[in-house]
């Protein structure tokens, strides 16, 4: 008695490895650059939070009727002023941008001042290279 033996052959074998090596090939440039892509989503997100800090204080100042009060209506008159009002407070180095700059750290080239109806202030957040630049908005209490 002959027994059939089933298996897979070798031109099968090698015809698999090359279409996963072609989808690999294919796929791989798109996952090579997360670490920036990520940075910049963290630079943003921080940058959104910072103007939601600006507004809510701006909306309690607002309901105070201007009256400064610790911890509840604080005067922002520039850009750097509105990092202490978030949790934890974000603290800018104020002055030219290094070329390399120290990662999570948060620059600002101008310390722009701001206005009743609100500044777009632009800062940069720090990722070891350049950094990456964000915006949000300072509004005068």
């Amino acid at each position: 008695m002959k027994q059939n033996q089933g298996g897979f052959t070798l031109i099968e074998l090698v015809m698999v490895i090359v279409i996963l090596g072609v989808l690999a090939a294919v796929a791989l440039p798109k996952f090579v650059d997360l670490k920036s892509d990520a940075y910049q989503a963290t630079a943003d997100g921080i940058g959104g939070a910072l103007s939601s800090a600006n507004a809510i204080n701006y909306a309690a100042c607002a309901a105070k009727g201007g009256v400064a009060t610790a911890n509840v209506c604080v005067k922002v008159t520039k850009c750097s002023e509105v990092g202490p009002l978030m949790q934890p407070a974000v603290t800018f180095t104020v002055g030219a941008v290094p070329g390399t700059t120290t990662a999570k750290s948060f620059y600002l080239a101008t310390d722009t001042a701001s206005s009743t109806a609100g500044v777009s202030c632009t800062a940069v957040y720090g990722d070891g290279s350049a950094g990456k630049t964000f915006t949000f908005t300072a509004t005068t209490t």
